[in-house]
């Protein structure tokens, strides 16, 4: 089901429209995806968002051919990803957004935050660092060593999709 509702641009203030469209996807309770398209300064927002909560679950899968970077990887807005090998994570915050992608899309998501840092390092030690951070994550999406792809979800409502991957239900404390 598809709704549209008036509001305004956060950037710029123009009138816009707010669009809603509820999902029925395995695996998941109901979800909500919510996009916003400013035409007149470009802003763009997209945001998938769960309407339920289910058990604290840890899903985790091992990467070890170029086939399980097609792993699909659906973070709740409550979820953390990291991969030990590479020494990434990212962590649920105030700005956190909920997605739907894959193993590569994951890495993909974190070049760009690297991309981030290059685009304004504070000093060449930073910079150096950066570049070595890319060229492992690019490393990575060739496959070069086996890594393994971690998703903890306090509220449950985040999976891998796959049958290599593994889930473990979690307890209050370790959620």
């Amino acid at each position: 089901m598809q709704e549209s509702h008036p509001g305004t641009c956060p950037a710029c203030g123009s009138e816009i429209r707010i669009v809603h469209h509820r999902l029925d996807i395995p695996h998941f309770p109901d979800l909500l995806l919510v996009s916003i398209a400013c035409e007149a300064c470009g802003y763009r927002h997209t945001d998938t968002i769960i309407l339920g909560e289910g058990e604290p679950v840890r899903w985790s899968v091992r990467v070890e051919e170029p086939a399980d970077l097609a792993i699909r990887v659906a973070r709740s807005t409550t979820a953390t990803i990291r991969i030990p090998e590479l020494g990434l994570a990212v962590e649920p915050g105030t700005a956190c957004e909920g997605f739907v992608t894959n193993i590569e899309g994951v890495l993909a998501r974190f070049e760009q935050a690297v991309g981030t840092v290059l685009a304004n390092p504070e000093s060449e030690d930073e910079r150096a660092a950066a570049l070595r951070v890319l060229e492992t994550i690019g490393a990575a999406r060739e496959v070069a060593f086996p890594f393994t792809l971690i998703l903890e979800d306090p509220a449950g409502n985040s999976v891998l999709v796959s049958e290599k991957a593994e889930k473990m239900l979690l307890d209050q404390e370790e959620a």
